[in-house]
């Protein structure tokens, strides 16, 4: 079976953070014998030799130095943090139209897998044009697209419509991101936690959470993404509302970059949690091995999601599942695609988002129960093991392929 991927963004190097569960999913389907391929725009002009070694197509759309509509930040929030950049939408499109086609026409795909369908399912249908009609078409959609397109650009919403209609399969990041596309278009979604896939990686955490010394700080870890719709300053807020309460002292550590970070500095300065006996620490971007070593000495691990301006929120969270894989207590907000991952009370604890409050008593309840937060932990992993691993998600995706075969040869 021959597939060709559509994506916006693909690495640019070898240390790129850009998408690294896509070039998973597409490593394993050529080791499984699919002949997967990557159609992707190019970021300023390049890269000279592909980082991944992985066949991709890359297309051009505006002089190098101009090629910066995709990749750094997700295009909703570089248009609306520089709207300018709308300017780059046509020349994007017609690029990415006249690539599918070409490739289309070449050696026409039996399955074109566009991911985030808003454009991109565009491409898609041209890659099918240029087949002959033969290519079947799966649209994925990550829930960035959805809400969007109904808080910011509700005109398009037919569009939208027209995405998931003439597909010949539709699958979504999580059950929130199914249940809006089937408010918008009556059709079957395969729900298929793409982004979420884990490695089995055997043996038991370096250490079990919430063990150290009492006097010792706890560890409260998020990772991902500086912005807004991770709610990272609520979770600063949570930890200053509940200094002095905490059963013990606790340390915020934040991993990650984004726009964001200047309005979560400005939180902590705020909270006067620079140097306090409950502290917050921005730790920036890590090498792999740092961001281990953070995932085996946190105690909990929290995800602070709400709703950004643009009406977007986590389409899953995966890194939810990577705490889980390290055996970390988790605590999510009760929004979007968390609750996928998150059973209250069995595999983790929910807390209305936005509220930090809230927010500072689920910390509190486990830091002053330390064996009912490890007993979370082990039902976390073991779930997300069982419904997140990688076997899973490769047998679904091969199976929607066939479902899309089978209705595009059947005109469904």
């Amino acid at each position: 079976m021959r597939v060709i991927h559509v994506v916006t963004a693909w690495p640019r190097h070898a240390e790129d953070p850009i998408t690294p569960w896509l070039v998973a999913l597409v490593r394993r389907q050529r080791a499984e014998g699919l002949d997967a391929s990557v159609l992707a725009p190019t970021y300023r002009g390049g890269p000279e030799a592909e980082p991944t070694a992985l066949p991709v197509h890359r297309f051009r759309y505006a002089p190098a130095r101009l090629e910066t509509l995709t990749h750094d930040e997700t295009v909703p929030d570089r248009l609306r943090r520089s709207p300018l950049h709308g300017l780059l939408v046509p020349p994007y499109m017609l690029g990415g139209v006249l690539a599918a086609r070409r490739v289309g026409r070449r050696s026409a795909p039996d399955v074109v897998h566009v991911h985030w369908p808003m454009p991109h399912a565009v491409f898609g249908a041209a890659l099918r044009r240029g087949s002959g009609g033969r290519t079947a078409v799966v649209s994925s959609y990550y829930s960035v697209e959805i809400h969007w397109i109904r808080a910011r650009l509700p005109l398009l919403l037919p569009f939208l419509r027209w995405t998931a209609r003439t597909a010949d399969e539709v699958t979504a990041i999580s059950s929130s991101t199914g249940a809006a596309i089937r408010s918008l278009v009556d059709r079957p979604v395969t729900v298929i936690p793409y982004g979420a896939a884990l490695a089995d990686d055997g043996g038991q955490p370096a250490r079990a959470a919430l063990s150290g010394p009492h006097d010792e700080p706890v560890r409260v870890l998020f990772v991902g993404r500086l912005v807004e719709r991770k709610g990272v300053e609520v979770l600063v807020q949570a930890i200053a509302e509940g200094r002095g309460s905490f059963g013990r002292p606790v340390e915020l550590r934040i991993v990650g970059t984004g726009e964001w970070r200047p309005t979560i500095a400005a939180a902590i300065e705020a909270a006067n949690l620079g140097a306090s006996a409950s502290r917050a620490v921005l730790l920036g971007r890590l090498s792999d091995a740092d961001l281990r070593r953070e995932y085996e000495a946190a105690d909990i691990f929290v995800l602070p999601a709400v709703r950004d301006a643009k009406g977007d929120t986590e389409g899953l969270g995966v890194v939810l599942l990577e705490a889980l894989r390290f055996e970390r207590p988790v605590i999510g907000s009760d929004i979007g695609g968390i609750p996928d991952i998150i059973r209250p009370g069995e595999t983790g604890l929910l807390c209305p988002p936005g509220q930090p409050r809230a927010l500072a008593a689920a910390i509190d309840e486990l830091i002053r129960d330390p064996e009912r937060a490890r007993e979370l932990a082990r039902r976390g992993r073991s779930r997300a093991a069982e419904s997140f691993g990688w076997e899973g998600v490769m047998a679904a995706t091969t199976a929607a392929y066939r479902r899309a075969i089978d209705n595009r040869r059947a005109g469904r």
